[in-house]
């Protein structure tokens, strides 16, 4: 594995990469930067200010610094099954030669301006340095990101997970990050769960349905065998055109589902496949809970498993279905990517990471009544 982190000056990749190279035994691979030292770098009178060593205890190995990433990626295809890397992300064909392989994962990494500039002054103060004002921080920073051709923010809308890093210490910041699990294989390569829940998600996005977006994908021995996305059926008019007039009057979920004129994403995907090409042991993956209705016909269809990412109004009660008629029910969520905030309040607490995988346990509620 190798991890790229890449962000603006005193934005956290470097206490990341510590936090990495300490706890999870990873080593930092340099590479040369090939531009002159940005001013946003400098203190107010042009001295360059280094980062901190990412971990003082261990000496930089000349084995470990490269002069082009081609000789970079060269090194480390050989060694990819080890743990690497880097925050010497200089420019797009850097970003271009690393993201080609697949064991490289890129991360940016974000800080409000201001507290990126409060940083920068206790670093220079560290140096005995004179920082710049904070008029020229912003400046030299902008300068850094946007200027035409060569500024690096469009290099970080690139990264696969972006981090927002607004945290106080060097300690929360770890707690943040080490919540987020950046070593899970999974961020590299999908697991058969999280590759099922993404073809769901992209089913999804053709969904004319006013009210939600669900996509389904049903799955045989690691094969697709259909798809299925919610709205109007064939030859009607779609669903955001006016053609089902439940959900473009703002209905409430679960209210008037009789008039609904929409096929829900399960409906659509068993209806592509039929039970015979089902079988016996197929899984379904939707990103959203089944609803009642297509729990039944999920049920008679003969699907073994059903996987789902959201929660949905009547889970509960689909979860009995499911229990009773012996369909097993589990809760996926994939790893966090996309934009995250890095305060500990807004991240998941570790029994959202941890759903249970079996429902079964509606069974001993109060109002489940077992048949005789």
């Amino acid at each position: 594995m190798l991890i790229g982190l890449c962000g603006g000056i005193c934005a956290g990749k470097t206490s990341i990469a510590s936090y990495l190279i300490e706890e999870h035994g990873f080593k930092r691979l340099r590479l040369a930067r090939t531009a002159a030292t940005p001013a946003v770098e400098k203190s107010a009178s042009d001295a360059h200010i280094p980062s901190p060593a990412p971990a003082p205890a261990t000496p930089v190995n000349s084995d470990y610094i490269f002069a082009d990433v081609d000789a970079l990626l060269e090194f480390v295809t050989l060694r990819w099954r080890e743990r690497w890397v880097t925050t010497d992300i200089w420019d797009d064909r850097v970003v271009d030669a690393l993201l080609r392989r697949p064991f490289f994962l890129l991360i940016s990494v974000d800080a409000p301006v201001s507290v990126r500039w409060q940083r920068f002054k206790d670093r220079c103060a560290v140096n005995e340095l004179t920082p710049p004002t904070l008029e020229e921080f912003v400046l030299r920073s902008d300068a850094h990101l946007f200027t035409q051709h060569t500024g690096l923010s469009a290099v970080f809308q690139r990264a696969q997970l972006k981090l927002l890093n607004s945290t106080t210490s060097v300690a929360a910041l770890r707690d943040a990050v080490r919540s987020l699990n950046l070593t899970d294989e999974a961020r590299l390569r999908p697991s058969w769960d999280q590759y099922f829940m993404q073809l769901a998600d992209l089913a999804a996005l053709r969904s004319n349905c006013m009210k939600r977006r669900v996509g389904c994908v049903v799955v045989r021995e690691k094969r697709v065998i259909s798809t299925g996305y919610n709205g109007t059926p064939r030859g009607m008019t779609n669903c955001n055109e006016g053609g089902c007039p439940r959900c473009n009057n703002a209905a409430k979920g679960g209210v008037g589902l009789s008039t609904c004129l929409c096929l829900h994403a399960e409906e659509n995907a068993l209806l592509e496949a039929g039970r015979d090409r089902i079988g016996e042991t197929a899984t379904l993956y939707c990103n959203t809970c089944p609803c009642l209705t297509c729990s039944v016909k999920i049920t008679q269809v003969g699907i073994s498993e059903v996987v789902y990412n959201q929660g949905y109004l009547v889970d509960d009660q689909s979860a009995r279905i499911f229990a009773e008629s012996g369909v097993r029910l589990r809760q996926f969520s994939p790893p966090t990517d996309g934009l995250v905030d890095l305060s500990l309040d807004n991240l998941p607490s570790d029994h959202v990471h941890e759903q249970a995988e079996d429902l079964r346990d509606v069974l001993d509620s109060e109002y489940f009544v077992r048949p005789l």
